[in-house]
């Protein structure tokens, strides 16, 4: 076989497929590139932070930007840049596992609610119901209040408040795959029910997971930052982006840059999932092809 038709097979494959129409989004591409720039930057904070976050200098107290802190200092002198470092840790953990976590419980309940139909799907989706009644971040600042606040209390809120949407996504994308052909057939010949959802029916809803999710990721970072920022999130003295904004805001006006560089971290941060998101669901989605 020659290079060529090799070279086309592979393009022909799902994963090549893919890859050649999601490196067509520029835009994606640049939004990966940072979100991969951010993960490394937090991953490799103890060695790239030139200031450790946590030390105060009570000598360089509000300082401004300048070319010994490129961020300036907080109003314990600690350098504001090394803390936004530090900082992506926490809000990159909360926001990866709290999607994580709601995904999970998501698409178990999608699947089985989907596939299972009659009460239980009724049973599954009224109660999903209840839980998209509340708007936004009322079910996050609720649960929060009720377990107290904490980074691992916001997981769990926001994983919560992110459930019914995934349960209600795969539930719809369950309901049209069992009724495909290849779903049919495989049940005819005597393959179990746990074989059909497990191999035929939850990689086909995949795609439109790793969409949802990906956007989920920015808006789980933004409520996180939003939950500390009303002192419901990670507490002092966590570098967390949303904490920062709040430490800074009764220093508007004096030191504005406390609050600019996280606000600027958190913008980006949710921007570049959203763009990346947009770029995957245009990859992914057959209905575009």
């Amino acid at each position: 076989m020659s290079a060529t038709t090799l070279g086309s097979a592979a393009l022909r494959s799902p994963l090549g497929e893919f890859w050649r129409r999601f490196r067509k989004k520029r835009v994606a591409l640049v939004s990966l590139v940072v979100i991969v720039l951010l993960l490394v930057a937090a991953l490799m904070a103890p060695w790239i932070a030139p200031y450790d976050q946590a030390t105060p200098d009570y000598d360089a107290l509000l300082e401004g930007p300048s070319w010994t802190h490129w961020a300036g200092t907080d109003t314990y002198g600690r350098d504001i840049f090394s803390r936004m470092i530090w900082g992506g840790r926490v809000s990159l953990t909360v926001g990866y596992l709290s999607v994580l976590l709601g995904c999970v419980v998501g698409v178990t309940i999608g699947l089985v609610s989907g596939f299972a139909g009659g009460w239980v799907d009724g049973l599954l989706m009224r109660i999903m119901d209840v839980m998209l009644a509340f708007p936004g971040i009322l079910p996050a600042i609720a649960v929060v209040a009720l377990l107290g606040p904490g980074i691992v209390n916001v997981i769990y809120a926001i994983a919560i408040s992110a459930v019914p949407v995934f349960a209600r996504l795969v539930r719809g994308t369950t309901l049209a795959l069992k009724q495909a052909l290849y779903v049919q057939a495989s049940r005819s010949i005597g393959v179990s029910r746990t074989n059909l959802v497990l191999r035929h029916i939850l990689p086909g809803t995949m795609p439109a997971v790793i969409v949802y999710a990906s956007l989920r990721m920015g808006t789980s970072i933004l409520t996180a930052a939003s939950l500390s920022f009303i002192g419901l999130g990670a507490q002092p003295p966590s570098p967390e982006w949303g904490a920062m904004l709040s430490d800074g805001r009764s220093y508007l006006g004096v030191a504005d840059h406390i609050t600019i560089f996280p606000g600027l971290a958190i913008f980006i941060t949710v921007l570049a999932f959203n763009l990346l998101g947009d770029g995957l669901r245009d990859a992914l989605d057959q209905k575009l092809r």
